[in-house]
């Protein structure tokens, strides 16, 4: 039997686990992601936690086919990120310097392709090797796989999906310095943007607090039958289904798999999404699957081991 490891790098834990080859995963744990000094210590902890659990499951390192690991920022094929703020670090060859610490091969990836690869695996697009996923979370990740393969890009910018432009009479700035971006309008925050909007001009009655709302609150408003939270809602939808009906038409997936925080909402998400797409998206497009995530936190671990077992 081979072994492998998936790594899942946060900007606040590291959730890592030990799989067999056959996919099985033997084992899983976190620890905490040391940010501080430009992340000098991320590494070396993952590094040292791998040895250890190595030595604690009594195997060899011939055993181990290597880490997988994703990480929060574009990242090259040769392994390579160019700066990631969520940890601190600029210019970092996250695959030569892992190798060198574990004395293992090492594959890396960016978080939310490496998501999608998982529930490509074992979540919400099993059984497909086409497949777009969305993560709606504090900001918008995606992940585009065609042909089972996860499309990094020249730059490692592959499946920025967050970045879709949806709107070019936007004001407001994106976190990325653009305007009108999707991640303005579908993430988490988001949400609250366009819920706040609403509450400023709306008259009718309704439980959402403009001062405190989440994303939370509107869907569970929704589910009780809000009717300014349903327009929150259907406003949110539109905007997502602009940016999916553009990917649709380069990627042609099997299914959207959609994940993140907000995915927690559960399905009353995706009739808000899928209506508008259908009305708009071009004919070959229109019947594609809309399907919840499946893997919550273990998407990346997984996702990690399936680059290692594939390579």
């Amino acid at each position: 039997m081979k072994y492998c490891y998936g790594v899942d790098i946060g900007g606040t834990t590291v959730k890592m686990g030990l799989f067999e080859e056959t996919g099985k995963i033997l084992d899983k744990w976190e620890i905490v992601t040391r940010i501080e000094d430009e992340g000098k210590a991320i590494l070396p902890d993952i590094a040292a936690s791998i040895l250890e659990k190595t030595q604690a499951h009594g195997l060899e390192k011939s055993e181990i086919l290597g880490i997988g690991a994703g990480v929060p920022a574009p990242v090259t094929a040769e392994g390579v990120v160019n700066g990631s703020a969520n940890l601190g670090w600029n210019y970092k060859e996250v695959k030569r310097e892992l190798e060198e610490l574990t004395g293992m091969d090492a594959l890396i990836g960016n978080d939310a392709n490496v998501a999608a690869l998982g529930e490509m695996w074992k979540g919400g697009g099993a059984g497909q090797k086409n497949l777009v996923m969305i993560t709606l979370g504090t900001g918008v990740g995606g992940g585009v796989i065609v042909n089972g393969k996860v499309i990094t890009g020249e730059h490692g910018a592959g499946g920025e999906v967050g970045h879709i432009c949806v709107n070019y009479d936007e004001t407001d700035v994106c976190g990325c310095g653009n305007r009108g971006c999707l991640e303005q309008y579908a993430s988490a925050t988001g949400i609250v943007r366009l819920a706040k909007k609403r509450l400023a001009e709306e008259t009718r009655d309704t439980v959402l607090k403009k001062e405190s709302v989440t994303a939370k609150d509107v869907f569970d408003a929704v589910k009780a039958g809000d009717a300014v939270a349903v327009s929150v809602a259907e406003e949110f939808g539109r905007y997502l289904a602009s940016g999916l009906i553009n990917l649709a038409v380069i990627a042609d997936p099997a299914v959207f798999v959609i994940g993140g925080g907000v995915s927690k909402a559960g399905e009353v998400l995706i009739p808000f999404i899928q209506k508008p797409y259908r009305e708009k998206a071009f004919f070959s497009n229109r019947e594609i699957e809309f399907k919840l995530a499946t893997l919550g936190n273990d998407a990346g671990i997984c996702g990690a081991a399936k680059m290692i077992l594939d390579a």
